[in-house]
């Protein structure tokens, strides 16, 4: 087998291996010459090369974020690091493990004016939840700073960096390993919530007659069944769950903003809990958030194993376990309540439901129809990656079908690397996977399809409505100048050219008979990756919209 030279390329490389990081997305470089000689010359890694360093982060955060395990990428020094940031904070915020290892030139050569070289220890110091800073010499303590920094990632669900300086000449090999590296354990914690912690809790359970459990994004199939049931028919519970959170039952609401944006100041009274009980990741919802602000519960409960976000202004306690262990400890606690809040809420939802059909129904072609035909035409048990803004906001009002899963890059709500992300994930899920995009966030991360990696089934569905349109139903909107070039970046751009030069089938749509044709081509062709665009009104699109919610009482 070939070896770098250095020694510490050596450690790092059989410290991954021993660790279980095994999946390597390099960027092409110099000084991270040894790392990935190292890496793409030991058949136990699987090594990608993604020359875009934005989109080489996001891509492996897909990796991650299916296989739930640590995924590395590398890259060498100067500003290429700097282009990680961006995936960084969505790993850290989504709780995703990855390792970022950066190649950089010794100590005595920073800030001296020599070539491509920054300050790239701690630089991720605000989004990182641990930073090794190697010493160029390999050794025991470099050996427990790499071991930490990988076992902080995995057990601690984040980003780690490892920093490490490499001095020239940096492609030399050797057939044999000149290092032997010290493996540390990671000492974890169990984390058994006690019955006497869960007492009290469980007694202000039993005299409440306003229960809310609200969920956020959150893995399929991890909530068991039993636990799903039983709060979906206790009378005094109400379940309201995200698109995101890949959590189904037919009494659980999952259209939040169609249920509460008409509410009235008494409504917004009568459906203030008791108890709100929380899991899962971000919220999407704004109207949801802005209720339980300013209406707020007694008790909030926030139940996640590593984090407690006080969203609300108003966390009471943060049950450090995980969802599905809480529930199996806690239900058995609890009894159920003679309450009406449950039928009050369920009535409220099947008259929305039948107003936004009927809405639904008579309105022009426009973004809102559009997510309605394009959701409903998904595939069963395939898989669902959404961009931000407009996109995931019009889904939350949109049922999907329970077999599909649903993952969006909800730690910052950014637009950049939602196709990175996606293709990272069809490459590891075996899911039948389309992305659902605006056409701002596709042209923004279009670096993303340049990449030798991309399934052959794998969809991209592009709403173009020529610009920021989430821009357009925020307070403020006016039809200016200065409004259409600074805020919704108005274009005329299109996907066709970028679509031939990576060898995607293109295909476009501009009202509802080519929408539904091309819908069902689009999802019959699996030879080569797809995209599909579809062209909306950009004038009309908040208007219906906004009208939407008016006529939903």
């Amino acid at each position: 087998m070939t070896y770098p030279k250095i020694p510490l390329a050596q450690s790092i490389i059989e410290l991954c291996l021993a660790k279980g990081v095994t999946q390597i997305i390099i960027s092409p470089g110099s000084r991270n010459a040894p790392l990935t000689i190292g890496f793409v010359n030991n058949p136990n890694f699987t090594c990608y090369s993604i020359a875009d360093e934005r989109c080489a982060a996001f891509f492996a955060l897909g990796i991650a974020q299916q296989t739930k395990q640590a995924v590395a990428v590398v890259c060498t020094s100067g500003s290429a690091l700097l282009n990680y940031y961006p995936a960084v904070s969505e790993a850290f915020y989504s709780q995703i493990p990855l390792v970022v290892i950066s190649a950089d030139r010794p100590q005595s050569k920073i800030d001296i004016g020599d070539g491509q070289t920054i300050r790239q220890e701690n630089v991720f110091a605000n989004h990182s939840l641990y930073n090794a800073n190697l010493l160029e010499e390999a050794s025991a303590e470099n050996d427990l700073k790499i071991c930490q920094a990988i076992d902080t990632a995995l057990h601690q669900k984040g980003p780690v960096h490892i920093n490490a300086p490499f001095e020239e000449p940096l492609y030399e090999t050797v057939s044999d390993l000149s290092v032997a590296v010290n493996v540390s354990a990671f000492a974890k914690e169990p984390l058994l919530i006690s019955k006497s912690e869960l007492d009290i809790p469980a007694s202000i359970w039993n005299k409440s007659k306003k229960k809310l459990i609200l969920v956020g994004v959150n893995d399929p199939n991890t909530i068991d069944k039993e636990i799903i049931d039983f709060l979906a028919n206790d009378p005094s519970v109400v379940v309201m769950t995200e698109t995101t959170s890949n959590l189904h039952h037919p009494n659980f609401i999952s259209n939040i903003d169609t249920i509460i944006t008409p509410f009235t100041e008494v409504d917004f009274q009568n459906f203030q809990p008791d108890i709100l009980v929380s899991f899962g990741g971000m919220i999407v919802s704004k109207r949801i958030k802005a209720f339980l602000r300013k209406y707020k519960p007694e008790q909030h409960w926030h139940i996640d194993r590593l984090r407690g976000y006080d969203t609300f202004g108003v966390l009471t306690h943060h049950f450090k376990e995980e969802p599905n262990s809480f529930f199996k400890s806690f239900l058995p606690l609890t009894q159920k309540v003679n309450s009406s809040y449950f039928d009050k809420m369920n009535q409220v939802a099947i008259l929305r439901n039948q107003k936004s059909t009927e809405y639904l129904n008579k309105i022009p072609f426009s973004d809102f129809v559009v997510f309605e035909k394009v959701i409903k035409s998904l595939p069963k048990e395939s898989q669902l990656q959404i961009s931000n803004s407009s996109a995931i906001r019009y889904a939350q009002l949109i049922a999907i079908d329970s077999t599909v899963e649903v993952f969006c890059n909800r730690g910052t709500s950014g637009i950049d690397g939602s196709t990175s992300t996606a293709i990272g994930a069809a490459l590891v899920n075996k899911k039948q996977t389309t992305l659902i995009t605006g056409d701002v966030s596709f042209l923004y991360d279009s670096n993303a399809l340049w990449n030798n990696y991309i399934s052959k089934d794998f969809k991209i569905i592009i709403i173009n409505n020529g610009g920021g349109g989430i821009f357009r139903i925020l307070p403020g909107h006016q039809e200016t100048p200065v409004f259409n070039t600074f805020f919704e970046t108005s274009h005329q751009l299109t996907a066709e050219h970028l679509a031939k030069m990576y060898g995607f089938t293109y295909s476009v749509a501009h009202e509802i008979k080519s929408l539904e044709t091309s819908l069902f081509a689009f999802f019959q062709q699996n030879d080569t990756p797809s995209i599909l665009e579809i062209f909306t009104p950009t004038l009309d699109n908040d208007k219906i919209l906004l009208q939407f919610f008016k006529e939903l009482v």
